[in-house]
């Protein structure tokens, strides 16, 4: 019998070596997040994980209802062990300070593996930009809790891993944030931010089709949304 997935069921797709996009959210979008000392405490955890569980992280946002992170896994439990301790740590700590109990999380969280010729530097400013879709005018350069600052060189997170992509932008690092802060103020189009959160929310692959064709040949699960409607007929042609 042929295996049938639910969107509710359908297994993470996680391959080692290549970038994920991960989205985590408060439970009903509720706050997460509200003092500094929330957020530098999530990002310590995430430093710790990170290491222990050999995730490179090469882009992250944290926003007062959820976090979004750009990242890539030596192996293939290393994201689900990395955000499992991260949330064990926080959600811990933020209910102790709270005296309250209970997730904060709704869920488990999201991913989408990326093709990162295509989608890698696109995702990364999509992360670092988060705050500005989320409050619409921020500048992201404002916003001190995503990697935006470290990546255009205003400050420097030690635990971020830099991707060989973003190597490309340029020869020397002075090249490479004047590079990428041009990208971000290019900005993505409507269609790329579609395909990224489409991807991200249902946990489909991101990338071109010869991409998806290749990792479809090492997974067993849908990569992709099938078309919709009626599939065409095939008229026979006499011979």
């Amino acid at each position: 019998m042929a295996r049938r997935y639910t969107l509710a069921r359908l297994p993470r797709l996680v391959l080692p070596g290549l970038p994920h996009h991960l989205v985590q959210q408060g439970h009903h979008r509720q706050t997460v997040f509200e003092t500094d000392e929330d957020y530098r405490t999530y990002l310590a955890a995430l430093r710790e994980a990170a290491l222990t569980c050999r995730v490179a992280v090469h882009a992250y946002a944290l926003l007062p209802d959820g976090v979004q992170l750009l990242a890539t896994p030596a192996d293939a439990s290393g994201l689900s062990r990395m955000m499992q301790t991260v949330g064990r740590r926080y959600v811990g700590w933020h209910n102790r300070v709270r005296g309250r109990s209970g997730t904060l999380w709704e869920g488990r969280f999201r991913a989408s593996v990326l093709d990162p010729q295509e989608f890698l530097l696109p995702v990364m400013v999509y992360v670092d930009t988060a705050s500005q879709r989320a409050e619409a005018g921020v500048d992201p350069a404002a916003w001190v809790w995503s990697s935006y600052g470290h990546h255009v060189g205003q400050r420097s997170d030690a635990f971020l891993a830099a991707h060989a992509l973003y190597w490309t932008l340029g020869n020397t690092p002075f090249d490479r944030e004047a590079r990428y802060r041009g990208l971000v103020e290019h900005g993505l189009s409507q269609q790329q931010v579609r395909q990224i959160e489409d991807a991200s929310w249902k946990g489909w692959a991101l990338g071109s089709g010869a991409f998806i064709e290749r990792i479809g040949q090492l997974v067993d699960r849908p990569l992709a949304p099938r078309p919709r409607g009626r599939p065409k007929k095939i008229h026979s042609v006499p011979v």
